[in-house]
């Protein structure tokens, strides 16, 4: 007895050569995104700095001395 007719469907072969290119993918895509954030912080703290300096300089004009 034979089976006839079309096998639908991946086979093991293909399922991990698409398994190998996302891990391929990911690890380019990864340290990327990763120094994007440490930037983001990087920035986030300079803006902090600046508005700390434009505070101190408006308490010293408003008060006339140094907190």
């Amino acid at each position: 007895m034979s089976i006839k007719g079309n096998h639908k469907g991946f086979t093991l072969i293909e399922l991990l050569l698409v398994v190998v290119i996302l891990a391929v993918l990911a690890a380019i895509a990864i340290p990327r995104f990763s120094s994007s954030a440490k930037e983001a912080k990087i920035a986030a703290c300079k803006a902090n700095i600046t508005n700390i300096n434009t505070q101190l300089e408006l308490y010293y004009t408003k008060n006339g001395t140094w907190p």
